[in-house]
C-alpha cells in the first residue's frame, strides 16, 4: 500500500513537472502608452494558442479555476491608479460544479495605469500568475514583467487629470469584480497578516504539545528513537515530517472548503457563523473538563496496530497515532485555528494547520536529537490542567465573536455593544477568581495557588483588563479592543454622545440642531457612529450634495468589519474629523454586507449584478456601486466625490493616523473647491 502511495506521489510531482517544462500556451507582450506627462498605462497582451483559455481576474466562487492575477513590486517612483483592467470575458456554464466560468481566448489585453511620481526613468516590476486549460488539461501562467518608464514630468499634472480608461475595442464593458472576491486583497493592511497568523498556529500547536494528553507522550517517543542510535535521528526527523504532512492534509480539505470565495460568504451568513459558535462552546466546555471529544477507539487502535509493521510506513502509523491520539486535547485548539480561518484567503487554513503542526512537530523532533534536553522539562502535574482552563475561558469569549458578526448584518439586536461587554466582563472575572483558586472544574487538582507567583501574576493582568472593560459599558471607546466589539451605534446608555448632544445644542458641530436637506432612508435600520450625520444611500447623498454644493464623503463599510470599527474609534472620534464631517462634506455610508434591508420598489431591478439578475437589496446595491463604479472590494474603503460621483481622493482603506486621514479629506475638498 505504501508502494503505491510513494509511486503515485512521484507521479504526480512528474506530470507537474512535464506540464511546466511544455512550452507556454500563452505569450506576453508588454507596451507602455503615455496618456499625459504624468500618466502611464501599462499594457500586457496575451496571446493564447489555439484551443486554450486564459481564466479572467474574476471568477465565480463555485468554480475551481485559478484566475489570473497581477503582483507589482512596490516602488517610490510610482503609484498604481485603480486596479488591473480587462475586457468583458467569455463565459460558459460548467454543469459539474455549477457556476460561470470567464475566460479570455486568442488573445487579451490587460491594462494598467500608473502615475509616474519622479521625473528620472522609472521601473515597474512584478509578477503575473493564473491558469490556461484546454479540454479538461491545465497548465499554470507565471511570468515576471518589468516596464520602463522615460520621459515623465510629474509636476505637471496630478491624479484629478487622468482620463476615464480606454477599452478594448471588440468589448465594451469592463467586467466587474466578483461579489466575493477576497477584499483581503485589496487592502494594503490585512484584517489579519498572513504572518501573524502563522505565527499565532505555531502559538497554538505549542499550546496542544503542553495538554495532558500529548505532553506525557514526549519521554516516551524520544526513548523509542534514542534506543536505534543514528537510524533513531533519521526516523526522528521523519516522523516529525509525516505530523507535518498529516495536518497539511487537513489544511488542504479546510481550503477546499473555506477557500476565500467561500470564506467571504462564510464569514457573513448567520448559519455558518452560529455553527461556529455552537463549536467554539463545545470546545470551550471540552476543555473545562465536563466531557471528553474522542475519536472511534477503532481508528486509534488500527493505527496503533499498523505502526508495529516498521520502515517508513511504520512511523507514518506512528505520527498518525499521535495526531489520534491527541485528538481529544488539540481539536478545541486546532478547531479555533481552522474555524479563524473561515473568512480568508485559500492559502489561509493551509498556512494554519503548517504552523499549527510545526509547533507540535519541531519539539518532539528535536528532543529526539537532543535527548539530554529532555531532563530540563518540567513535570506533568496540574498545571497542564489550568492551561486548559486558561484556553477555555478566551475560547467562551471568542464565540461571541461568530454571533456577533450575523447578529449586526441582519439587524437582530441581541448582542448590543454594552451586552457584549457585559459577557467578556464575567467571562474574564470568572478567570481571575479561577486563577485566585476561587473556583473550580472537574479536572482541577487541589492546588496551592498561594505559592504559584505566575497564577498570581496572571490574575493580576486578568483583572486589570476586567478594570480597564467596565468604562466601555458607559460609551468608552476602548481603543485596544474596538475592532472586537459590535459598534458604538448598538450602545444604549452612552455618556460621551450625550455631552457631544449638548456641546451640538450649543452651536458645537452636528446635533439635533442639524437640518436635513432630506430626510435620510434608511435611517430607522441604519446609523453612523458618534453621532455623526449623513446618507445611507448613494443616490440620495449625490442628489443632496448638488443642492448643497458639497463633495461626498463615501464610506463603504461592513456590520462585520472589524477594521472599520478601528477606524471609526481611532480617527472619527477626532473633533477635527468630526466638524469636516458636519460642515464640509456630505457623509455617505454604505454598508456592503447589508442582508435584511431591501430596495424600494421603484429601484428593484434598475441594476443587475454580474450574473444579470435583478438588484433587490441595499447590501447588494453598494456592492456593486464600490466595484463597477470605483473597482474596488474591500472594507473599510474612503474616498471624497464630486456630486456626479467621480473620485477627487482616495481611495484610502486602513487608515488610524489621524493627521493622514484628514490630509486625505482636505485633499479631495480642496480640489472640489478649485
Amino acid at each position: 500500500m505504501m508502494k503505491r502511495l510513494i509511486v503515485a506521489f512521484w507521479a504526480i510531482c512528474l506530470s507537474a513537472l512535464f506540464l511546466q517544462a511544455q512550452e507556454s500556451p500563452v505569450k506576453w507582450t508588454y507596451t507602455t502608452t503615455k496618456i499625459n506627462d504624468t500618466v502611464a498605462e501599462l499594457q500586457f497582451k496575451a496571446t493564447i494558442q489555439e484551443g486554450w483559455h486564459l481564466y479572467s481576474q474574476y471568477k465565480d466562487s463555485k468554480c475551481i479555476e485559478i484566475p489570473i492575477s497581477f503582483d507589482f513590486k512596490a516602488a517610490p517612483g510610482y503609484k498604481r491608479l485603480g486596479k488591473v483592467q480587462e475586457p468583458k470575458p467569455q463565459t460558459e456554464y460548467d454543469e459539474l460544479f455549477d457556476c460561470t466560468s470567464k475566460f479570455f481566448t486568442k488573445s487579451v489585453t490587460f491594462r494598467q495605469r500608473v502615475q509616474v511620481l519622479d521625473d528620472q526613468p522609472v521601473t515597474v516590476k512584478g509578477t503575473l500568475s493564473g491558469q490556461a486549460c484546454i479540454e479538461g488539461r491545465c497548465t499554470p501562467v507565471e511570468e515576471k514583467f518589468s516596464f520602463e518608464l522615460k520621459d515623465y514630468h510629474p509636476a505637471v499634472a496630478t491624479t484629478a487629470e487622468v482620463e476615464e480608461p480606454v477599452e478594448d475595442t471588440d468589448t465594451a464593458t469592463i467586467a466587474p469584480a466578483p461579489e466575493n472576491q477576497d477584499s483581503a486583497k485589496a487592502d494594503p493592511e490585512k484584517e489579519e497578516s498572513l504572518l501573524l497568523y502563522f505565527l499565532l498556529a505555531i502559538a497554538g500547536g505549542l499550546a496542544g504539545l503542553v495538554m495532558p494528553c500529548v505532553f506525557p507522550m514526549i519521554p516516551m517517543t524520544v526513548s523509542f528513537f534514542s534506543k536505534e542510535g543514528h537510524k533513531g535521528k533519521r526516523d526522528a526527523l521523519l516522523y516529525g515530517l509525516f505530523i507535518v504532512l498529516i495536518f497539511l492534509t487537513i489544511g488542504l480539505v479546510l481550503s477546499a472548503i473555506f477557500g476565500a470565495d467561500l470564506g467571504n460568504i462564510m464569514s457573513t451568513h448567520w448559519i455558518p457563523n452560529l455553527l461556529f459558535a455552537v463549536i467554539f462552546l463545545i470546545f470551550a466546555f471540552s476543555l473545562l473538563g465536563y466531557f471528553e471529544i474522542t475519536l472511534p477507539s477503532s481508528w486509534v487502535n488500527g493505527s496503533a496496530k499498523r505502526q508495529r509493521q516498521g520502515g517508513i510506513a511504520g512511523i507514518f502509523f506512528m505520527a498518525l497515532t499521535l495526531v489520534l491520539v491527541s485528538f481529544s486535547c488539540t481539536l478545541p485548539i486546532a478547531g479555533a485555528v481552522a474555524l479563524n480561518a473561515a473568512g480568508g484567503s485559500f492559502l489561509k487554513p493551509i498556512i494554519g494547520m503548517l504552523g499549527f503542526s510545526l509547533g507540535i512537530a519541531v519539539p518532539f523532533t528535536f528532543f529526539a536529537l537532543f535527548p539530554g534536553l529532555l531532563k530540563k522539562l518540567p513535570k506533568s502535574g496540574g498545571w497542564m490542567n489550568t492551561l486548559k482552563v486558561i484556553l477555555a475561558f478566551v475560547e467562551l469569549a471568542f464565540a461571541l465573536k461568530f454571533i456577533n458578526v450575523p447578529d449586526q448584518t441582519y439587524h437582530w439586536g441581541i448582542l448590543d455593544r454594552e451586552v457584549y461587554l457585559a459577557f467578556w466582563i464575567v467571562i474574564f472575572s470568572l478567570l481571575g477568581l479561577y486563577l485566585l483558586g476561587k473556583i473550580r472544574f472537574p479536572l482541577d487538582d487541589e492546588y496551592p495557588v498561594q505559592k504559584s507567583w505566575l497564577r498570581f501574576t496572571l490574575a493580576i493582568f486578568v483583572f486589570t483588563f476586567v478594570v480597564y472593560m467596565i468604562p466601555g459599558m458607559f460609551g468608552a471607546p476602548l481603543k485596544a479592543i474596538s475592532g472586537w466589539l459590535p459598534p458604538m451605534t448598538t450602545q444604549d446608555f452612552d455618556v460621551s454622545a450625550i455631552v457631544r448632544n449638548e456641546v451640538a445644542a450649543n452651536g458645537g458641530g452636528q446635533g439635533a440642531t442639524y437640518q436635513w436637506t432630506e430626510d435620510p432612508l434608511y435611517a430607522d435600520k441604519l446609523k453612523i457612529p458618534f453621532g455623526i450625520k449623513g446618507y445611507f444611500d448613494y443616490d440620495q447623498a449625490l442628489r443632496v450634495a448638488k443642492k448643497e454644493g458639497k463633495p461626498v464623503f463615501l464610506d463603504f463599510t461592513g456590520h462585520g468589519c472589524t477594521n472599520c470599527r478601528n477606524v471609526e474609534n481611532a480617527v472619527w472620534i477626532d473633533p477635527e474629523v468630526r466638524r469636516i464631517f458636519a460642515d464640509e462634506v456630505i457623509v455617505c455610508t454604505l454598508y456592503a454586507d447589508d442582508k435584511i434591508i431591501e430596495l424600494p420598489d421603484e429601484e428593484k431591478g434598475k441594476l443587475k449584478d454580474a450574473d444579470g439578475d435583478p438588484i433587490t437589496m441595499l447590501g447588494a446595491k453598494n456592492r456593486y456601486i464600490e466595484q463597477t463604479k470605483y473597482r474596488e472590494n474591500s472594507q473599510p474603503c474612503y474616498f471624497v466625490v464630486d456630486p456626479d460621483g467621480n473620485i477627487l481622493s482616495g481611495p484610502t482603506y486602513y487608515e488610524r493616523d489621524k493627521d493622514k486621514y484628514i490630509q486625505f479629506l482636505r485633499e479631495g475638498i480642496d480640489k472640489y473647491k478649485k
